[in-house]
């Protein structure tokens, strides 16, 4: 059998009393993840410290957007992107990973030029940010039960799955000690980088196929 490698990372928090048992079951299993934080979320002080400690525990620190609810794809101008990019990671500060991960609004998880728009892309750009997508997006918000089965059979067909989580009340929480056994069961081994398949920019150079998330 083909070795299968897993990344996961979890979107949307930080949010108490669901990131910090989210920590315990990864501190428990061993596995490093990415946590892409709302930037507006860290506004509140518990939030802003689950994220500290999901530093201090090892997992690194994306951006994920200011508001979560702009499509830069879908705004043209340099103003949108800069102020949910930078928005977010002035909040992060120090805790940001040195490579600055920046994650964009998906509108659900699709890929498409509604990702980016020419400014952002040029802003990510010259920032130096990394920007990184997905290739396994379950639904655990939408489904909290039944997204485990999608996950692991989508993890099967995959060489590198990068899995979309999030920890938000009613999403992964309850099935995930489930999911990590699942995975483990059938050998795949966990990483906490991301392959260049679902890296768009990097120090400054497109990486991979970014034309296909960016709007015209």
């Amino acid at each position: 059998m083909t070795a299968r490698r897993v990344t996961l990372s979890f979107d949307n928090g930080p949010t108490p009393d669901v990131t910090d048992r989210v920590l315990d079951i990864l501190d428990r299993a061993r596995i490093l993840t990415t946590f892409f934080v709302i930037g507006r979320n860290l506004d509140d002080p518990a939030a802003a410290r689950l994220m500290q400690q999901a530093h201090a525990a090892g997992h690194w620190i994306g951006n994920h957007t200011l508001t979560h609810s702009v499509a830069l794809g879908e705004r043209p101008g340099l103003a949108d992107a800069v102020g949910e990019i930078e928005g977010a990671e002035l909040r992060i500060g120090e805790f940001s990973n040195p490579e600055k991960l920046f994650r964009p609004y998906g509108k659900g998880g699709h890929i498409g030029p509604h990702l980016l728009s020419r400014a952002a892309l040029d802003y990510l750009l010259a920032q130096n940010y990394r920007t990184i997508i997905w290739n396994n997006v379950p639904g655990d918000w939408r489904d909290p039960h039944g997204w485990l089965e999608r996950c692991v059979a989508q993890a099967r067909q995959q060489d590198w799955s990068v899995l979309v989580l999030h920890d938000i009340a009613c999403a992964c929480l309850a099935r995930l000690p489930e999911l990590l056994r699942r995975l483990e069961d059938f050998g795949v081994t966990f990483e906490q980088d991301f392959p260049d398949s679902v890296t768009l920019t990097r120090a400054g150079r497109v990486v991979g196929e970014v034309e296909a998330c960016v709007a015209n």
